[in-house]
């Protein structure tokens, strides 16, 4: 992530009371001198027989709609210009939610996409929805994902990363991760810490009756010299603001919610990477388990070299008509 020209806000519903995203967005492209983008994709169906009804043709219905939300995108912008930032509102019709923000980021050429969070229908409600994953995943540039409302005030951003690069973890993604961090932390005016997750105590199974046995490591200790060691390695290769670092233990998924959560982080920084062949990034279920229980908002980043798979068309909008009554 280099320097952040264009942020693109993508902005779910327009009438909402509270849109936290774009306060926070705003925020950044102050400190930054970036152009800001509000986005807003129609991605709702059209019912032809809707059309029909109110003698409309498809063509007008767009445009009318595209108007609509252009006119309370604007109504957004006005309020924020008052802030000398500079802003430009931008509606299409386009799904799924997505793909279409993806495109946007692809043809505006975006350095960051802010959005918040999505209701979800998990039991839980702070879980992550379908449209978060596949932003994170697809998105072509970092993504900062809104889970917080209140707006930043010298955040403690937390980066976490791998100064060993396991599980075939190139190097240049904790390049981008780092450089991403400190430009979010000046930006924010915030502090950084940067944290190094480290695997826990070995466990072993005494008997399927009697459960699991907690045995001390003897090498724990030089286990975590040795992680120490590389972390500040890893971090004095970069020109960072003034940070402080941090080697925890523990499983990653507990580990690094309950660091950002001892920091008081706002904003964790994450990387993402693809799996050889198969189209899902970042992923697993350790990944998804940590983004989800982080009390904070999250900005994840790509590898140098990651493209999108995400066509760069836009499909337009979702066509429906009901079906015809079968007469015998």
């Amino acid at each position: 992530m280099g320097t952040m020209r264009r942020i693109l806000v993508a902005i779910k519903d327009l009438d909402a009371a509270s849109m936290p995203a774009v306060r926070k967005a705003a925020q950044l492209a102050m400190a930054a001198g970036a152009t800001l983008e509000l986005f807003h994709a129609l991605s709702q169906s059209i019912l032809i027989d809707a059309l029909d009804a109110r003698r409309i043709s498809l063509a007008d219905y767009e445009a009318e709609q595209i108007a609509a939300a252009l006119k309370r995108l604007e109504a957004i912008a006005k309020r924020l210009r008052k802030h000398d930032v500079e802003v430009v509102c931008a509606a299409e019709w386009d799904f799924p939610p997505a793909e279409a923000v993806v495109r946007r980021a692809l043809k505006t050429r975006a350095d960051l996409i802010v959005a918040e969070r999505h209701a979800s229908r998990h039991v839980a409600g702070w879980m992550l929805a379908y449209t978060d994953w596949e932003l994170l995943r697809q998105a072509p540039c970092p993504v900062l994902l809104v889970k917080l409302s209140r707006p930043y005030h010298r955040p403690v951003v937390m980066a976490a990363v791998d100064p060993f690069h396991e599980h075939a973890k190139p190097s240049k993604l904790d390049d981008a991760l780092l450089e991403t961090s400190a430009r979010i932390t000046e930006a924010a005016k915030g502090s950084l810490r940067i944290v190094h997750c480290v695997a826990p105590t070995t466990m072993v199974t005494a008997g399927w009756m009697a459960g699991p046995v907690v045995i001390a490591d003897p090498h724990s200790d030089a286990t975590l010299k040795r992680a120490r060691r590389a972390l500040a390695a890893e971090v004095a290769r970069h020109p960072l603001p003034s940070h402080k670092l941090a080697v925890v233990e523990g499983v990653a998924r507990e580990a690094i919610p309950l660091a950002a959560k001892s920091l008081q982080a706002q904003i964790v920084v994450m990387g993402a990477l693809s799996r050889s062949g198969v189209q899902r990034l970042l992923i697993g279920n350790t990944a998804e388990a940590v983004l989800d229980a982080l009390p904070c908002d999250v900005l994840i980043v790509k590898p140098g070299k990651f493209q999108t798979k995400v066509p760069r068309k836009p499909r337009g909008a979702q066509l429906l008509a009901l079906p015809t009554a079968m007469t015998g």
